[in-house]
């Protein structure tokens, strides 16, 4: 996807994400299904900090501590800091060397996308905490968060031992999309291991966006081939942080 496309998409998350943080106290404290132990409000706590965080990496290049967010008052926090979160997103220069903790090169379009997902994922969240009907992305834009797990999170979870190497490998297959620009149109696949492939996990794509991220519950949806314990442990992961 186009760095101009990450900053169309989360520009309408952010449109959403600051409606739901106006709703009323009773509202913003309740609990968020899928991050237990947090509430409406210190889920855009969560937020601000991140959004704070990046637009400064972004502005300097390099690496900053996140801040925290308030102990109250945490979706107003929030709203303030929409803005200027969006227009330093806006300023980058995709290419541009910049801090980052994806694979190298290490530029500052990794923040759009990485910030177009996380808004993505935790708009979800807020819907769902809201008592309405979650948002579902167009497939290209899930497409791209597949291949953000897969791709980029999970070898790095694997890397710093966050997850315990899988013995063999396991394939990931996403049917039912047709995305132009990929090979083979209604199917796409990574690998998690080395070698050839021991197990396999197919999904349609939603469910496969959100079961990577812990949004749904992707075993009770996907049809899981070859060794299925070993298919269960690499999806147990985490494959996220």
């Amino acid at each position: 996807m186009s760095p101009d496309r990450y900053l169309a998409e989360l520009a309408g998350f952010l449109d959403s994400l600051t409606s739901l943080a106006r709703q009323p106290d009773d509202v913003l404290s309740r609990s968020v299904p899928a991050c237990p132990g947090w509430t409406l409000d210190q889920l855009f706590g969560h937020l601000g900090s991140i959004e704070r965080w990046a637009a400064a990496v972004v502005r300097g290049g390099n690496y900053v501590e996140e801040p925290a967010p308030p102990a109250a008052g945490a979706a107003a926090w929030f709203i303030e800091g929409t803005a200027p979160f969006l227009e330093a997103m806006a300023s980058v220069e995709p290419g541009a060397a910049c801090w980052n903790f994806g694979p190298p090169p290490r530029t500052a379009g990794f923040w759009l996308r990485r910030q177009a997902h996380e808004h993505a994922i935790h708009l979800i969240d807020a819907s769902q905490a809201s008592g309405v009907a979650a948002p579902v992305p167009g497939a290209e834009f899930m497409l791209d968060g597949v291949d953000e797990v897969l791709a980029m999170f999970t070898p790095r979870q694997l890397r710093l031992k966050r997850m315990q190497p899988p013995e063999q490998a396991v394939a990931f297959h996403v049917s039912g999309f047709d995305v132009p620009g990929f090979e083979a149109p209604g199917a796409a696949s990574w690998t998690v291991g080395s070698g050839p492939a021991a197990a396999s996990v197919t999904a349609p794509l939603t469910d496969m966006y959100l079961g990577l991220w812990g949004r749904s519950n992707i075993k009770d949806t996907a049809i899981i081939d070859g060794d299925a314990a070993l298919a269960l442990r690499v999806l147990r992961g985490p494959l996220t942080p």
